[in-house]
């Protein structure tokens, strides 16, 4: 077997061992929102747990963008290329670097190269990439997947921790990449259009375009519309949720210790800025970034409830809505509010 045989085998089994990390269960069967902390991903289940994948968890409430993530990243340049190294007072490789820079930033991304170009989400090309997307080439048939991950600057340029016997560096990007993937968030949010196709479905979806309004007879209809004007989340889909979570009441508390009108658990409403999650202005505001981030990454209204109701990581595992029959049901009975709003 080669050396670079037995590279390639490592990384498969790096990988594996990253689909395999437990994750802590909870046996409340309350809703609550997924830990975007990155401290661990609660399955709505309490016989079947869903093992976390390191996915691009913020844990900042998404503050970073594309320049900051380029400034972080140039604090690296001139150190060593280092196989298999995450340590950065030492050395870096190529996916050691771009998991540092976006750890120093609040994000969780996997461990190997190709479970990062899974992470966030696709860009279509390099006429479209930012600052701060990650630019991935598939060098060898022998891999899993890419074998190489950079983060692109801007300009045609990226910073990189190359090989062997040179350090992180800022080139010229060589060729067009195999994968292009946003782990930020989409600064214009708001005049996204969100897909929806509830389990079970034909997969045919509904498209809401723009920040639909939740109706003036909705709790707290105001705040809905106002957060979907800010984030470009539907205002239906907040009161849908709000609905779900704890009934349009501002004062719940669930058995888990989830908080508010949008139910979010104390860290997840701290890493969101939510100073007080009793205050529906604020609880509402903080669902609505959250969501927004989440329609961002997987594109889709169902696993973007599903995943929070159960956390990314699982919606990641599965490749789909998870296979507990609460999160099951929570996406249903929102999407079934969605649908008779339409």
């Amino acid at each position: 077997m080669s050396v670079a045989d037995v590279t390639a085998r490592i990384a498969q089994i790096q990988g594996q061992l990253g689909l395999l990390s437990p994750s802590r269960t909870s046996t409340s069967t309350s809703t609550a929102f997924a830990d975007m902390l990155g401290t661990a991903t609660t399955s709505a289940d309490s016989v079947t747990t869903a093992p976390t994948l390191g996915y691009a968890s913020p844990t900042t409430g998404g503050a970073a963008d594309g320049s900051a993530v380029v400034e972080e990243a140039k604090k690296y340049l001139g150190l060593p290329y280092v196989w298999g190294g995450t340590d950065p007072t030492k050395g870096l490789d190529c996916s050691g670097l771009v998991q540092v820079v976006y750890k120093n930033l609040g994000y969780d991304l996997p461990r190997v190269s190709f479970q990062q170009a899974a992470s966030g989400r696709p860009v279509a090309s390099m006429a479209e990439a930012q600052p701060g997307d990650l630019i991935a080439w598939d060098n060898s048939s022998r891999n899993n997947g890419v074998d190489h991950i950079a983060i692109y600057i801007g300009g045609g340029k990226m910073i990189e921790a190359p090989r062997t016997g040179l350090d992180v560096r800022i080139v010229d990007v060589p060729s067009t990449p195999d994968v292009i993937r946003r782990i930020l968030p989409d600064s214009a949010a708001s005049s996204a259009s969100f897909s929806t196709a509830a389990p079970g479905s034909t997969g045919v979806p509904v498209t809401f375009s723009g920040p639909a309004p939740a109706g003036d007879s909705a709790p707290y209809a105001a705040l809905f519309d106002a957060a979907a004007a800010r984030y470009g989340v539907p205002a239906q889909l907040l009161s849908a949720v709000a609905k779900q979570e704890s009934g349009y009441d501002p004062a719940a508390v669930s058995p888990a210790g989830a908080q508010g009108l949008m139910q979010l658990m104390p860290g997840t409403a701290q890493g969101l800025g939510v100073t007080d999650s009793f205050d529906p202005g604020q609880a509402v505001d903080g669902a609505a970034r959250l969501l927004s981030d989440l329609l961002g990454r997987f594109g889709r209204t169902d696993l973007a409830l599903a995943a929070y109701n159960a956390g990314p990581g699982a919606v990641m595992r599965y490749d789909g809505v998870p296979p507990y029959a609460e999160t099951q049901n929570y996406v249903s009975s929102v999407m079934s509010m969605l649908g008779g709003a339409r």
